[in-house]
């Protein structure tokens, strides 16, 4: 186990410190998406950004540009108010995510790519990444974990207890757009490596098996990271010892640490019954 170990950091050591990088930062972030059940948008903002990165790779500019341009474009879709309109959000939301997998594909199928580098480009891969990359993560994961953590209580009253937060003068729609921006830097920044699955399940698999366990918000964001991380360790370490894709393996893990923890804190809460009675 020890020696795999050494092995996977030695050979894959980007692919390492990627995917730990991005399963605390998308982890965290994910928290909110969860709670303000906004689930739909992070995929959709995730389709978007694979659309960006597509439209980078045909055009020949940097796919990080292309992932931000496209999915801060979406953000301001989003956030338009619809409430006085004969469409809804969730139909604009539809919209979005239907328009971006489907021209991520068309824009791709006569670009002369192969088959693996179309996959890795809309579908990620935490194994190909480079230099780029393991720069990339670190320099947005900080800034916007600071930002969460200088403005988590502005934030969590705009998302939680609007009442609240207009008797304290808290602006919560300027933190609401505020976050989905955040969202959507963060998800792009995710997908060049991750893909939108591997985004899609950091932001809401790994956060919604750390709700189970906690309602203290801190100590959601703390296991969520962790859940994160372990997730992403055992994942890679499994690929790399049987020869599996990454981002499956991680992704399969941990869907069934969710499934496992719902089993788990269903049957406690069953058993505190039965005792107390």
């Amino acid at each position: 186990m020890i020696t795999a170990i050494q092995d996977l950091v030695i050979f894959f050591p980007e692919a390492v410190l990627c995917g730990l990088v991005m399963s605390i930062l998308c982890s965290v972030v994910g928290v909110f998406v969860i709670l303000k059940r906004v689930v739909f948008i992070s995929i959709a903002l995730s389709e978007t950004a694979a659309c960006g990165i597509a439209f980078s790779m045909v055009f020949h500019f940097n796919p990080l540009v292309g992932a931000v341009a496209l999915t801060t474009l979406a953000v301001a879709i989003l956030s338009i108010n619809y409430e006085n309109t004969r469409i809804p959000r969730d139909a604009v939301l539809g919209l979005v995510f239907l328009m971006a997998s489907s021209l991520s594909i068309l824009l791709v199928s006569k670009s002369g790519f192969g088959l693996q580098e179309i996959k890795a480009m809309l579908y990620g891969d935490l194994i190909l990444s480079d230099v780029k990359d393991r720069t990339i993560l670190p320099f947005t994961a900080i800034p916007v974990l600071i930002w969460m953590f200088l403005f988590l209580r502005p934030l969590a009253y705009s998302f939680f207890d609007r009442e609240t937060s207009q008797v304290m003068g808290i602006q919560c729609r300027f933190w609401e757009l505020s976050f989905f921006l955040i969202l959507g830097l963060v998800v792009s920044a995710a997908s060049k490596s991750g893909g939108a699955l591997l985004v899609f399940c950091y932001l809401v698999v790994v956060p919604a098996t750390a709700l189970l366990f906690s309602r203290n918000l801190t100590l959601i964001l703390i296991l969520s990271s962790i859940l994160g991380i372990v997730s992403t360790s055992t994942g890679l370490l499994w690929s790399f010892q049987k020869d599996l894709p990454g981002n499956q393996t991680i992704i399969v893990i941990a869907c069934s640490l969710l499934l496992l923890s719902a089993c788990f804190t269903y049957g406690m809460k069953k058993l505190s019954v039965l005792v107390k009675k």
